[in-house]
């Protein structure tokens, strides 16, 4: 049995398999996922806003080493708060683009893992770290 918090087999075996600069994109329940193309699509999404982004997201952490992450400018001109709600100090350093280039970026990721999150614009790229 494992020792951390996270119990998903995918998303466990997904951090275990991520180099530097890999990147995976934590999603809300709205984002375009790209079809037909060798990036996995881990859909956790059961009813809205279940399981949310920020939780999602504070569980991948304690497996995953990230060096930083990519935010969209539409998510500080909504100001829903979720991202102040993650600890800055695991995430490293912040990139901010448009929302059309998060969705670009999402065929370059590792996998797109699909939440319940209803709150637009709540996406996130994560972007692999080494921890040594």
């Amino acid at each position: 049995m494992k020792k951390t918090q996270l119990l998903n087999a995918a998303l466990s075996r997904l951090i275990a398999s991520l180099g530097h600069g890999d990147m995976v994109l934590v999603s809300d329940a709205g984002m375009p996922t790209p079809h037909g193309t060798p990036v996995e699509i881990i859909d956790l999404a059961l009813a809205p806003g279940m399981p949310g982004l920020v939780v999602t997201t504070e569980v991948l952490l304690t497996e995953m080493q990230v060096e930083s992450h990519i935010v969209a400018h539409e998510t500080f001109a909504r100001n829903d708060g979720w991202l102040e709600r993650l600890p800055a100090a695991q995430l490293g350093t912040r990139q901010i683009v448009s929302h059309e280039e998060i969705k670009k970026l999402a065929y370059h990721a590792r996998a797109v893992i699909r939440t319940g999150e209803c709150t637009p614009y709540a996406n996130l790229v994560l972007i692999a770290g080494v921890t040594f």
